[in-house]
Protein backbone atom coordinates (compact mmCIF):
# COMPACT_ATOMS: atom_id res chain seq x y z
CA UNK A 1 0.00 0.00 0.00
CA UNK A 2 2.96 2.69 0.57
CA UNK A 3 3.00 2.91 -3.52
CA UNK A 4 -0.79 3.80 -3.58
CA UNK A 5 -0.25 6.33 -0.11
CA UNK A 6 2.81 7.94 -1.98
CA UNK A 7 0.00 9.25 -5.08
CA UNK A 8 -1.84 12.54 -3.79
CA UNK A 9 -4.76 11.86 -5.56
CA UNK A 10 -5.23 8.34 -4.61
CA UNK A 11 -5.21 9.41 -0.87
CA UNK A 12 -7.82 12.17 -1.15
CA UNK A 13 -9.91 9.42 -2.97
CA UNK A 14 -9.85 7.28 -0.26
CA UNK A 15 -10.13 9.90 2.64
CA UNK A 16 -13.01 11.01 0.63
CA UNK A 17 -14.81 7.06 0.83
CA UNK A 18 -13.58 6.94 4.15
CA UNK A 19 -15.18 10.09 5.23
CA UNK A 20 -18.76 9.52 2.95
CA UNK A 21 -18.85 6.18 5.01
CA UNK A 22 -18.48 7.97 8.44
CA UNK A 23 -20.90 10.62 7.36
CA UNK A 24 -23.51 8.44 6.22
CA UNK A 25 -23.36 6.00 9.10
CA UNK A 26 -24.06 9.40 11.12
CA UNK A 27 -27.22 10.06 9.37
CA UNK A 28 -28.52 6.43 9.27
CA UNK A 29 -30.99 6.95 11.41
CA UNK A 30 -32.63 9.80 9.92
CA UNK A 31 -32.77 7.76 6.63
CA UNK A 32 -31.01 10.10 4.52
CA UNK A 33 -27.26 9.93 3.03
CA UNK A 34 -24.83 12.72 2.51
CA UNK A 35 -26.01 13.75 -0.75
CA UNK A 36 -28.80 15.20 1.12
CA UNK A 37 -26.87 16.60 3.72
CA UNK A 38 -24.92 18.41 0.97
CA UNK A 39 -28.55 19.83 -0.66
CA UNK A 40 -29.79 21.18 2.46
CA UNK A 41 -26.21 22.73 3.37
CA UNK A 42 -26.11 23.95 -0.18
CA UNK A 43 -29.54 25.50 0.49
CA UNK A 44 -28.86 26.67 4.21
CA UNK A 45 -26.59 29.58 2.36
CA UNK A 46 -28.70 30.34 -0.36
CA UNK A 47 -32.16 31.84 -0.68
CA UNK A 48 -33.04 28.78 -2.71
CA UNK A 49 -32.08 27.81 -6.35
CA UNK A 50 -33.34 26.46 -9.42
CA UNK A 51 -32.65 22.30 -9.59
CA UNK A 52 -30.25 22.78 -12.51
CA UNK A 53 -28.12 25.24 -10.67
CA UNK A 54 -28.25 22.70 -7.71
CA UNK A 55 -27.44 20.36 -10.28
CA UNK A 56 -24.35 22.72 -11.44
CA UNK A 57 -23.33 23.97 -7.90
CA UNK A 58 -23.26 20.45 -6.82
CA UNK A 59 -21.82 18.53 -9.43
CA UNK A 60 -24.46 15.70 -9.37
CA UNK A 61 -26.43 14.09 -12.24
CA UNK A 62 -29.51 16.31 -12.60
CA UNK A 63 -31.74 13.48 -12.80
CA UNK A 64 -30.31 12.88 -9.32
CA UNK A 65 -31.13 16.17 -7.83
CA UNK A 66 -34.59 15.59 -8.94
CA UNK A 67 -34.67 12.48 -6.63
CA UNK A 68 -33.15 14.14 -4.12
CA UNK A 69 -35.51 17.29 -3.48
CA UNK A 70 -38.04 14.70 -4.08
CA UNK A 71 -37.00 13.13 -0.66
CA UNK A 72 -36.43 16.15 0.90
CA UNK A 73 -39.68 17.36 -0.12
CA UNK A 74 -41.71 14.70 0.91
CA UNK A 75 -39.82 14.70 4.77
CA UNK A 76 -40.68 18.36 4.99
CA UNK A 77 -36.94 19.32 4.88
CA UNK A 78 -37.22 21.34 1.66
CA UNK A 79 -39.90 22.45 -0.32
CA UNK A 80 -40.37 23.38 -4.61
CA UNK A 81 -41.67 27.17 -4.86
CA UNK A 82 -42.47 29.45 -7.85
CA UNK A 83 -39.80 31.11 -9.16
CA UNK A 84 -40.36 34.55 -9.02
CA UNK A 85 -40.78 36.47 -12.49
CA UNK A 86 -41.16 32.71 -14.26
CA UNK A 87 -44.40 30.65 -12.62
CA UNK A 88 -43.13 27.84 -14.81
CA UNK A 89 -39.96 27.25 -12.87
CA UNK A 90 -39.71 25.87 -9.52
CA UNK A 91 -37.21 27.21 -7.01
CA UNK A 92 -35.67 24.49 -4.05
CA UNK A 93 -35.80 26.34 -0.51
CA UNK A 94 -34.56 25.10 2.69
CA UNK A 95 -37.87 24.36 4.68
CA UNK A 96 -37.46 25.27 8.68
CA UNK A 97 -37.77 21.27 9.41
CA UNK A 98 -34.42 21.30 7.28
CA UNK A 99 -32.77 24.08 9.28
CA UNK A 100 -33.37 22.34 12.40
CA UNK A 101 -32.61 18.70 11.15
CA UNK A 102 -28.74 20.40 10.52
CA UNK A 103 -28.95 21.87 13.33
CA UNK A 104 -29.57 18.27 15.16
CA UNK A 105 -26.92 16.39 12.91
CA UNK A 106 -23.77 19.30 13.64
CA UNK A 107 -22.45 17.49 16.20
CA UNK A 108 -22.84 14.29 14.23
CA UNK A 109 -20.58 15.99 11.63
CA UNK A 110 -18.23 17.16 13.66
CA UNK A 111 -17.23 13.44 15.26
CA UNK A 112 -17.12 12.28 11.80
CA UNK A 113 -14.26 14.84 11.18
CA UNK A 114 -12.53 13.97 14.48
CA UNK A 115 -12.65 10.73 13.86
CA UNK A 116 -11.24 11.36 10.13
CA UNK A 117 -8.79 13.85 11.38
CA UNK A 118 -7.70 12.02 14.73
CA UNK A 119 -3.79 11.86 13.90
CA UNK A 120 -3.89 15.42 13.78
CA UNK A 121 -3.12 18.64 15.59
CA UNK A 122 -5.70 21.29 15.74
CA UNK A 123 -3.40 23.43 13.53
CA UNK A 124 -2.71 20.69 11.22
CA UNK A 125 -6.17 20.69 11.00
CA UNK A 126 -7.39 24.16 10.46
CA UNK A 127 -4.21 23.66 7.73
CA UNK A 128 -5.25 21.19 6.21
CA UNK A 129 -8.89 22.79 5.50
CA UNK A 130 -7.40 25.81 4.34
CA UNK A 131 -5.73 23.85 1.92
CA UNK A 132 -8.02 21.69 0.69
CA UNK A 133 -10.94 24.84 0.83
CA UNK A 134 -8.23 26.61 -1.73
CA UNK A 135 -8.08 23.73 -4.20
CA UNK A 136 -11.47 23.40 -4.27
CA UNK A 137 -12.49 26.75 -4.62
CA UNK A 138 -9.80 27.12 -7.40
CA UNK A 139 -11.11 23.65 -9.20
CA UNK A 140 -14.97 22.82 -8.12
CA UNK A 141 -15.97 27.03 -8.86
Amino acid sequence: MLGLHADTGYLLYRLGLRSGQLFNTSLQESGLRLRHYALLRFLAGSEGALQRELSARLGYDPSAIVGLVDDLERLGLAERRPAPGDRRSRVVVLAEAGREFLKSTEAAGERVTDDLLAPLAPAERDTLHALLRRVAEAGLG
